[in-house]
């Protein structure tokens, strides 16, 4: 019998299969499902900035401002303590998740200005979280703003929130930065407990008749996942934190390569939104195959025993890699 245990963020997990940020982790009896299914852990869906803020502003303007207007109306008026903000209905979620759930629950917490939002990280870790995700999902599309200032906004956020909370803390991040390698090794520094690599940015299409940028949702391939597991490889053997690979992971086998290069977890999202929660048992069960077949006892045997500085072949993971790939494709 293989041993899948793995270690993330210093929680000890049962296998390295841990349901993402989605609406089905944002649903209880879903997540009972995946429990039931085998996940490990799971992330909560994403508390936004936006969603905080913009809802801290109407309440600010409404109990500030009832008393404006006829006095006869405020009869009308809800009492405040009947209000459950998106703030009060995530931490009720989170003190359910903790209460019936027997696998540990990462918060999600969704921004990217050290804003008052921050503040609320400490109520997630109250509510019972056992880790808190940060997930800075940032178009830089000022083109005044630096790639030093890009990765200090980052680093602000980061800084903030281990002021306030003492469990560990994740940063989810985009590919799209001028040395990934670098700014991990720079966030480990800052107490960062792992990176989660990465994020993907859903891109806008074009309405031909309206003319207009609308919101386009693409699900991951497991393509997607070579991205994730190069930079892994790359930088496992010169970081100490935890790594994640999120994207593109779809069967046991990609989440094999994930763990050959050196990653402590993988999430899934885009294959269980497709198939049903019911696919991550299908993916435990290709990953106990593979092992099985190839003699690995354990999954702490199996991580990292491919990436860059154990690899037969590590230039595969650079530049060398690229004429060989141009040189091996036939024109039909």
């Amino acid at each position: 019998m293989v041993d899948l245990t793995t270690n993330y963020l210093g929680l000890a997990l049962k296998n390295p299969l841990v349901p993402s940020s989605s609406p089905l982790t944002g649903d209880f009896d879903s997540v009972k499902k995946l429990e039931d299914a085998g996940a490990s852990a799971l992330v909560l869906p994403s508390l936004f900035e936006e969603d905080i803020e913009h809802e801290a502003m109407l309440m600010h303007q409404y109990l500030d401002h009832q008393a404006i207007g006829f006095a006869e109306a405020d009869s009308f008026l809800p009492a405040s303590r009947e209000y459950q903000s998106k703030l009060d209905g995530y931490l009720d979620s989170i003190e359910r998740y903790t209460s019936e759930l027997s696998i540990p629950v990462i918060g999600s917490l969704n921004g990217v200005t050290p804003g008052g939002w921050i503040a609320h990280a400490r109520e997630l870790q109250d509510a019972g979280c056992d880790a808190l995700e940060i997930n800075a999902y940032y178009i830089a599309a000022n083109i005044e703003e630096t790639s030093l200032q890009v990765e200090q906004r980052y680093v602000q956020i980061l800084e903030e929130v281990k002021k306030i909370v003492t469990i560990p803390v994740t940063m989810k991040l985009s590919s799209q930065f001028t040395s990934p390698g670098n700014f991990i090794k720079r966030l480990e520094k800052k107490g960062a407990a792992g990176a989660v690599m990465f994020n993907r940015f859903y891109q806008p299409d074009i309405n031909l008749e309206t003319l207009e940028a609308v919101p386009k949702v693409h699900l991951s391939t497991s393509y997607e996942s070579l991205l994730r597991i190069r930079w892994i490889a790359l930088l496992r053997n010169r970081v100490t934190l935890s790594l994640a690979a999120t994207g593109g992971i779809h069967t046991g086998l990609d989440v094999v390569k994930a763990l050959l290069v050196g990653a402590d977890v993988t999430y899934l999202c885009s294959v269980l939104l497709h198939h049903g929660v019911d696919r991550l048992g299908i993916i435990k069960d290709e990953l106990v195959e593979w092992m099985e077949i190839n003699e690995y006892e354990s999954v702490e045997q199996l991580k990292g025993s491919i990436s860059y500085d154990n690899a037969i072949n590590p230039a595969a993971f650079e530049r060398a890699n690229y004429r060989d790939v141009l040189d091996s494709y036939k024109l039909r």
